[in-house]
């Protein structure tokens, strides 16, 4: 890896960077972002990609959603980067919507009244996931299947969103290729033609 550190971090420090980057969380979405537009896959491929690891972001299988999001893209026949950088949308940020809007809908589809959803409207990030993982038989059959319906409408309008700037992206980048290697081989040709003599 070209900009891999020579000395790693300690573990406290990574792992506080991942919830607040030193550089804010709009740099690493837009590089994240950048990264994304210049894979070398259709548009098409890269947005499937994107869903999939936004759907996975509302599962309850937190530690393998880049996995589960993998796995999706590979089933799907998608891009495989596209998937993991998809799964960012479930952030420290967005988690809290994510876990009460799927808690919420598990509990309406099935019928059950955990007064947990609520609850979890109250609590800091990191003890939802507590709450979550002490109450696991209760909550994360609920939690996947609540998780079905906000997870695919994001999905679907995610895919949507991106497929377009990614095309846009890819048809500019295409057409600055094409100038840029007419002009090297106008200047290749130029400087292989004989000079005329005085």
């Amino acid at each position: 890896m070209v900009f891999k550190r020579r000395d790693k971090q300690p573990w406290g420090i990574r792992f506080k960077e991942f919830f607040a980057p030193r550089k804010g969380w709009k740099r690493g979405i837009e590089y994240l972002s950048l990264r994304m537009q210049r894979l070398p896959d259709s548009a098409n491929s890269i947005a499937i990609g994107f869903a999939c690891g936004v759907y996975t972001s509302f599962t309850p299988f937190f530690g393998f959603h880049f996995v589960v999001a993998a796995t999706l893209a590979w089933l799907f026949r998608s891009n495989l980067y596209a998937s993991a950088v998809g799964t960012f949308f479930g952030n420290p940020i967005t988690f809290g919507f994510i876990m009460w809007s799927s808690l919420s809908f598990g509990e309406w589809i099935m019928g059950i009244d955990t007064a947990l959803a609520d609850h979890m409207k109250t609590l800091g990030f990191l003890d939802k996931v507590i709450l979550l993982l002490q109450n696991i038989p209760t909550l994360v059959v609920p939690y996947f299947v609540g998780g079905l319906i906000p997870g695919i409408t994001c999905a679907v309008i995610c895919y949507f969103l991106i497929k377009p700037v990614v095309r846009a992206y890819q048809q500019r980048r295409r057409k600055r290729l094409m100038a840029l290697a007419r002009k090297r081989l106008a200047e290749q040709l130029n400087a292989s033609k004989p000079a005329k003599r005085a």
